[in-house]
């Protein structure tokens, strides 16, 4: 799972805000989808920006696909998308969960709500960004000492 770190938690929720919010939720398109979100989020590229980068890229298909051609090095504008997510805190194993909702960890933590979230349902994704986003936050609350603390200057 992701490097847990506040401003990838931040991206997370702002995404399912504005999935929740959009009108231009689209499952099969690169820029308006679960990842393209978050990818606009992270990125501050526009959906359609995303989408014709994927499109120039060697490899077609979803982000499932994109991810798994991911070179750092290639010069293709998706492989420099995925770059800046992965630089975030994410991995693309996190970006293929986020695409069709199968994070093991995630689903464990939805189950009381709803078992079989539909990768393709605009109320699933938030709901599943969210309980992702409550899970890495936990995971900071966790690591933090009183010596964290200590180090903080309050004023």
């Amino acid at each position: 799972m992701a490097r847990s770190n506040l401003a990838l938690v931040d991206c997370i929720r702002k995404a399912a805000k504005n999935i929740e919010q959009s009108e231009n939720y689209q499952w099969g398109h690169m820029g308006g989808c679960n990842c393209g979100h978050l990818a606009q989020e992270i990125t501050k590229l526009s959906a359609k920006e995303i989408h014709t980068y994927a499109l120039a890229n060697r490899t077609e298909g979803d982000w499932s696909e994109q991810t798994a051609a991911y070179c750092p090095t290639s010069g293709y504008p998706m492989d420099m998308v995925i770059s800046l997510m992965l630089d975030k805190g994410l991995d693309v194993t996190d970006l293929k969960h986020l695409e069709k909702l199968t994070d093991p960890k995630v689903l464990r933590a939805m189950a009381p709500v709803l078992m079989y979230p539909k990768h393709n349902r605009k109320n699933d994704v938030v709901l599943y960004m969210r309980t992702w986003a409550d899970i890495m936050e936990n995971e900071l609350l966790r690591s933090v000492t009183v010596e964290d603390y200590e180090k903080i200057e309050l004023y």
